[in-house]
């Protein structure tokens, strides 16, 4: 059973470290340092992303690059579709946070629930395609 789901175990297993390298650099920029929320929000969308990026082309979709140019293409593709799901999140939590009254960290834990989601969407049908 394991082998007919291993990716997406380890996808599973990796989008949960994501997340929580996401919510953790935020809580510590917006409710430690003080950090505006959305711009918490961002950079921590950008730590994620990188952090993902690494993870899933090496332990989730054994993707190998033959060339520069290949691991470019793969790393653009990711950033542009994490870039997608990251207008969703800013949304989310502009919609949350400022119309809704939630609190910022209960509003980013809520975000990323659809967010993991379509990450795996995308990089499993558009990135990492084999």
């Amino acid at each position: 059973m394991y082998v007919k789901y291993e990716e997406a175990i380890i996808y599973l297993v990796f989008g949960v470290l994501t997340t929580v390298v996401n919510i953790v650099s935020f809580y510590l920029l917006d409710t430690v340092l003080g950090v505006q929320y959305l711009i918490a929000n961002l950079v921590s969308i950008i730590v994620s992303i990188l952090f993902a990026f690494f993870t899933n082309k090496k332990y989730v979709f054994k993707s190998k690059s033959e060339s520069f140019q290949s691991w470019m293409k793969e790393f653009i593709l990711f950033c542009s579709f994490r870039a997608l799901s990251g207008v969703f999140d800013m949304l989310s939590m502009w919609i949350l946070v400022d119309f809704l009254t939630l609190d910022t960290n209960i509003a980013k834990i809520a975000t990323q629930f659809i967010v993991v989601v379509l990450n795996y969407f995308f990089s499993k049908f558009f990135v990492f395609k084999r």
